[in-house]
């Protein structure tokens, strides 16, 4: 079973079963819709009748927020049944959803420079290449176009385990390859899924190679001083999980997002 089959059939499964993960908006945040998805101010004011892609965010929540403020919204993910609480979630609030069913890396049914946004909640770790996954979004968000884009920690996933005095052991090697062994810890991986680590290069060199300009770049904070050895928020407090970043498409030079070239000195 491939990577993608694995990956689609645990989303599918956390739909089905009520995951955090797939907790739909409710109608105090479809109120609030912008400030809600926008809490460091990355956003324009107004999203009226902008084209909105939300990548791999299916789930009735991010895609139904944008519904709400006014936005043209097109969102695609691997897991048809997060895509059915967003076709579901739309009907009942009478909102205009369009759900494709594909993988980040690869979206033939999406035109070329036709989103002047792009939002993409954690799910890089999710594919084996995330060069391919900037080149993407690169084709089809317009030049000045918004890609805000979340990723898991290169160093939260080479933790492995808690040792005997609740020190953070990191296991993985940084230069590993391929799919992530199983470890002990995993506060901040999701069961069932196949995940893979992207070193600082690839999160942030690659997103300039494919055309961006990174314009802000955050380490959301998921640590708790009160959390006990063993709960994620206390693994929180030594390593920020994840990372938030926020770019625009400044090139459109097709050699931009073909080419992957990388400097060493």
């Amino acid at each position: 079973m491939s990577h993608l089959q694995k990956n689609r059939k645990a989303w599918n499964h956390m739909a089905e079963s009520g995951s955090q993960f797939a907790k739909v908006a409710t109608d105090e945040e479809c109120q609030n819709a912008l400030r809600i998805l926008d809490g460091r101010g990355w956003l324009p004011d107004d999203v009226t009748g902008l084209n909105v892609l939300c990548l791999a965010s299916g789930g009735g929540w991010q895609a139904i927020l944008y519904a709400s403020a006014g936005a043209n919204v097109t969102v695609v993910d691997l897991s048809r049944s997060m895509l059915d609480l967003d076709d579901r979630e739309a009907a009942r609030r009478n909102l205009e959803v369009k759900t494709v069913e594909a993988s980040m890396e690869s979206m033939p049914e999406l035109l070329d420079a036709s989103f002047d946004i792009v939002h993409q909640p954690v799910s890089t770790c999710y594919v084996p290449d995330v060069f391919a996954v900037y080149a993407e979004v690169a084709r089809v968000l317009r030049p000045g176009g918004v890609y805000i884009s979340q990723h898991k920690q290169p160093t939260s996933l080479q933790i492995a385990e808690r040792d005997d005095r609740d020190r953070y052991v990191i296991g993985v090697g940084y230069y590993h390859e391929g799919a992530l062994p199983k470890t002990y810890d995993d506060s901040y991986r999701e069961a069932g899924a196949v995940e893979y680590l992207h070193r600082w290069e690839q999160l942030v060199g690659d997103l300039c190679r494919c055309g961006f300009v990174i314009e802000d770049l955050r380490e959301p904070y998921r640590g708790d001083p009160k959390a006990k050895p063993g709960h994620y928020r206390h693994r929180g407090l030594y390593v920020a999980p994840y990372l938030r970043i926020k770019a625009r498409r400044v090139s459109t030079s097709e050699e931009s997002v073909q080419k992957k070239t990388i400097w060493t000195p």
